[in-house]
């Protein structure tokens, strides 16, 4: 008999059960949309300690810093520029010596539990912490497909874990829940159903951040920038028709792979 895949939620639930520590890893571009509140409480109920990694810092001009009261400790981080992983390292190091726990034997490590929503950077981030390539990216979401554990120290290990999103928003239909999973990068942009009404979302969340990637004056409008992108691009059907999913795909591709700066 085939094995069953487990559930992503209970996988989550299982990196926090063995972790001693655990990096939430956030997209600096939509930090709210990226926690999971879920998992915070789970965590600060076993008594562990959560360090917010703000990646893809290269992406913003100013963070919001309203968004920023509630974490801490919180390092920013660049994997492309590979900005702020010494100051992450020297972080995990310092909080690893304050748990309490017996590390004579060879099997008995700090664990390090990485975990986030898919895409935001789990894998890239492993691979800079560690010095070289042990975890395999992709800006497809769900890239990563199972736990796995890598070293960081003869003391501390990592524990990456597939991207998961909240349980409350697991087999949500909604068409809100589809939009945010795919701005965070948990639904690709080759799978969503309805592009176009992700761009709406898109455009009206970051306002002025779509117009000002593309040069294109929408005025907030994501039919006017589809319309405008399609004809910039060529993207049109028979009969003179911008092809709007196409220009909705591509814009969600650019958003999904880093190339648009908030």
């Amino acid at each position: 008999m085939t094995k069953q895949k487990e559930p992503y939620p209970a996988v989550l639930k299982k990196v926090v059960d063995q972790s001693d520590i655990i990096l939430q890893i956030l997209d600096i571009r939509y930090i709210e949309g990226t926690r999971n509140l879920e998992i915070e409480k789970a965590i600060t109920n076993q008594g562990k300690k959560i360090i917010y990694v703000l990646n893809k810092a290269d992406l913003i001009r100013r963070p919001k810093k309203e968004e920023m009261k509630s974490l801490s400790p919180k390092v920013f981080v660049s994997c492309i520029k590979r900005k702020g992983v010494r100051e992450l390292r020297d972080l995990i190091k310092k909080e690893a010596k304050k748990i309490d726990k017996p590390l004579d034997d060879k099997f008995d490590k700090i664990i390090v539990g990485v975990m986030g929503y898919p895409n935001t950077g789990k894998s890239s981030l492993i691979n800079v912490l560690v010095g070289k390539k042990v975890a395999g990216t992709g800006a497809e979401a769900g890239f990563t497909k199972g736990m796995q554990k890598l070293k960081l120290t003869s003391e501390i290990q990592l524990l990456d874990s597939p991207g998961v999103i909240p349980q409350k928003e697991y087999s949500s239909s909604k068409k809100e829940a589809f939009a945010k999973h795919t701005i965070v990068g948990g639904r690709s942009f080759s799978q969503v159903r309805d592009p176009e009404m992700v761009i709406d979302t898109l455009i009206k969340e970051f306002k002025g951040t779509l117009e000002k990637n593309y040069k294109i004056n929408a005025k907030g409008n994501a039919e006017i920038l589809l319309e405008k992108l399609g004809q910039k691009w060529n993207y049109i059907k028979k009969g003179g028709v911008v092809d709007e999913d196409k220009v909705a795909r591509r814009i969600l591709k650019e958003w999904q792979a880093g190339k648009i700066k908030v």
